[in-house]
């Protein structure tokens, strides 16, 4: 276990390496930060320091940088949540109220995160797996043809055409509306087959084959709207970052097109908690040089999806996780409104 003096000169080393883009020394450390001890001293620290893996010395310069290791344990033990000033939280909010629907959610999300972070931002859709059902409307646009209407809890809309195998009157039609959405309001998306799958016993033999053409619409639609889609935007934001990325941008920006890969980062983001995942903590070699901080959001208290941020190793981690979590908040709080 490290002292708490010496844990003192890691979260130093780290704050003037994030701000000053330069290697560390132990002068600039005793000159900047109230250490409490001469330079000799802090030399001593920085070299127990660098012999566990915390520090190490690029090239030739004279000064320190944090490893993954110094970074892990500046997350984990040094740095707190830096929280938002009230003019950037009511700046979040009022860019954030203004959006129309979901996708306008998604994107104003993204740009947001993307601004206040200066890093790529990265939006999951609400999944629908663990969605719940608000409300399906069926609207009659001719004798034989109707309009189903699926709307979720997290306020995305699903339309689809049905062509019926006879005409269906409004009576039939009123009577259908009411008996489906008394079965599957509120109720999980996976709940939905089991729940009417008998629903077309309990109508008149004319009309049952239309109703079973309404379900196999409404379940298709459950199934096929399961598949997972995000957004990703300030992918400019790494061009800032060139020199901290060792060889060069490319496998990041790579990395950061294939959508199972994010989709992965983002799963491994705990439901309330936040994950931030270091340097070599990532699987995909292409973000080996970068780190992700990701949440989950929600309506409730569970979380429909992820968002985080994807930057350099040498990222701002109280600032941005700070970010992350308030946009999060905000999102599930519209989500919960609309």
């Amino acid at each position: 276990m490290l002292s708490e003096r010496r844990l003192e000169v890691l979260r130093a080393i780290v704050q003037d390496y994030v701000g000053t883009e330069e290697p560390v020394g132990s002068k600039a450390l005793t000159e900047r930060h109230r250490l409490g001890v001469s330079p000799a001293t802090v030399r001593n620290d920085m070299a127990v320091l660098e012999d566990e893996g915390f520090i190490a010395q690029p090239h030739t310069s004279a000064g320190r940088i944090p490893t993954d290791k110094g970074y892990r344990l500046f997350v984990d033990k040094l740095a707190g949540v830096k929280p938002l000033s009230s003019p950037e939280r009511r700046a979040i909010q009022n860019f954030l109220d203004g959006a129309v629907d979901l996708d306008d959610v998604v994107g104003r999300t993204v740009r947001l995160l993307a601004q206040l972070t200066r890093q790529v931002a990265v939006v999951q859709y609400p999944s629908l797996t663990r969605s719940t059902v608000r409300h399906v409307e069926l609207l009659s646009l001719a004798p034989a043809r109707l309009m189903l209407v699926l709307i979720t809890d997290t306020g995305r809309v699903e339309q689809r055409m049905i062509d019926c195998p006879a005409p269906f009157g409004e009576t039939s039609l009123a009577d259908l509306r009411a008996r489906l959405n008394s079965r599957v309001v509120g109720r999980r998306f996976a709940d939905v087959p089991r729940l009417v799958q008998e629903l077309p016993e309990s109508f008149d033999s004319e009309d049952r084959g239309t109703v079973s053409t309404v379900l196999s619409t409404l379940l298709e639609t459950l199934v096929e709207e399961t598949e997972e889609r995000l957004m990703i935007g300030g992918t400019s934001n790494l061009t800032r970052f060139g020199h901290d990325f060792p060889v060069m941008i490319r496998p990041v920006l790579e990395a950061l097109e294939e959508q199972v890969v994010l989709l992965k980062l983002l799963g491994e983001a705990t439901d309330s908690g936040m994950t931030v995942r270091i340097g070599h903590e990532n699987a995909h070699e292409g973000l080996n040089s970068t780190s992700v901080v990701a949440v989950g959001y929600g309506s409730g208290d569970e979380a429909v999806a992820k968002l985080g941020v994807v930057g350099p190793t040498r990222m701002d981690y109280p600032g941005t996780m700070g970010a992350v979590r308030a946009v999060a908040r905000y999102v599930g709080q519209i989500l919960a409104e609309s």
